[in-house]
């Protein structure tokens, strides 16, 4: 039995529409869904993922407009590690991030940069039989585009702590090897690996900085590894077996939900590869509208007043894409015959 890598990471924002610009526009992610947080439904709950929304490439934000910015510190995610599939793809990102993101740097082989609230990320160049999960954008190159996730990185005081419950309770392996892990004072002994039948993701530790971490915009809340419906019970039970406090199976619609600590601090969330999120809408039309699972349907007339209006990102690509030319409009003027 094992977790099949990195299912989503979730993070918080305190401006909804600045969030769909970056991570649809610059970043180039499809919004898959976008619906509200089941345990407060007054916010926002935004996905963004590759062109199905499939786990593995899910990053998700809470909105809380106006919340303060916030700081990684001890027992929280610090950085988010995306896959891209050549040094070339890397240039592209160098220049593409330019003057978008904050603090661009690239070394050590990966580059580094910063959202507009200050959320870290890295892309890595990995040489993997994980299939690509890619979104389609019109001025993302299909072989430059993000391939979803390699992993995260989190600050822990104490990682020896977490040992039994990554290794013996979830099966994390022990990467006795740095693999695709930047230097930056980072030990091997501290680098573990979830990898299931179909994908693997990675879960490393850096020394914490003096100041303690602050929640707040800019910030991962929790983490989700990936599991069959089959064996999502047992997780459970193995969690709580190696002392952890597991909250009971929870029904989010789209996928189902357990959520514990794990002893360094950081919150860790098992969550089901599926239904998926066309069980409700119209593959096509992924997170063009605003979704409600069916328990928070009859609240709808109070929800949606409440909530930031929001750009349309599928519309805008539209947009973007290049014209066909004069050849293709008479095509379609001509009922699809043109002239020799």
């Amino acid at each position: 039995m094992r977790l099949d890598g990195v299912h989503h990471v979730t993070c918080i924002t305190a401006d909804a529409p600045r969030n769909v610009d970056f991570y649809t526009r610059v970043l180039g992610l499809r919004m898959v869904k976008k619906t509200v947080n089941q345990d407060d439904p007054t916010v926002y709950h935004l996905f963004y993922a590759d062109e199905e929304g499939t786990p593995g490439s899910d990053i998700t934000f809470f909105e809380y407009p106006g919340a303060r910015r916030g700081r990684a510190g001890a027992g929280m995610v610090h950085t988010v590690r995306w896959r891209v599939g050549s040094d070339a793809a890397l240039d592209f990102w160098e220049q593409r991030l330019a003057g978008e993101a904050g603090d661009v740097s690239r070394e050590n082989e990966a580059l580094s940069f910063e959202d507009p609230e200050g959320l870290r990320h890295e892309l890595v160049v990995v040489d993997t039989a994980d299939t690509p999960l890619v979104a389609e954008h019109p001025e993302v190159p299909a072989e430059h585009a993000l391939q979803g996730f390699d992993g995260v990185r989190a600050f822990a005081a104490e990682p020896e702590a977490s040992r039994r419950l990554l290794k013996d309770a979830l099966a994390f392996t022990p990467v006795t090897v740095p693999v695709n892990v930047p230097e930056r004072g980072l030990s091997p002994a501290l680098v573990w690996e979830a990898r299931g039948p179909t994908r693997g993701g990675f879960y490393s530790y850096d020394d914490p900085p003096s100041e303690p971490g602050v929640g707040g915009a800019g910030t991962v809340h929790h983490v989700a590894w990936a599991s069959t419906m089959e064996d999502h019970a047992e997780w459970r039970e193995r969690a709580l077996a190696a002392g952890a406090s597991p909250s009971p199976v929870i029904d989010r619609f789209w996928f189902r939900s357990i959520y514990f600590r794990e002893p360094s601090g950081v919150l860790f969330e098992i969550a089901t590869l599926g239904p998926g999120f066309a069980v409700d809408e119209d593959p096509e039309h992924l997170g063009e509208s605003l979704v409600l699972p069916p328990a928070f349907e009859h609240m709808r007339e109070q929800i949606e007043p409440a909530l930031t209006p929001l750009p349309a990102p599928r519309a805008e690509r539209v947009r973007l894409q290049p014209d066909p030319g004069p050849a293709v409009h008479a095509s379609a003027q001509t009922g699809g015959q043109t002239e020799a």
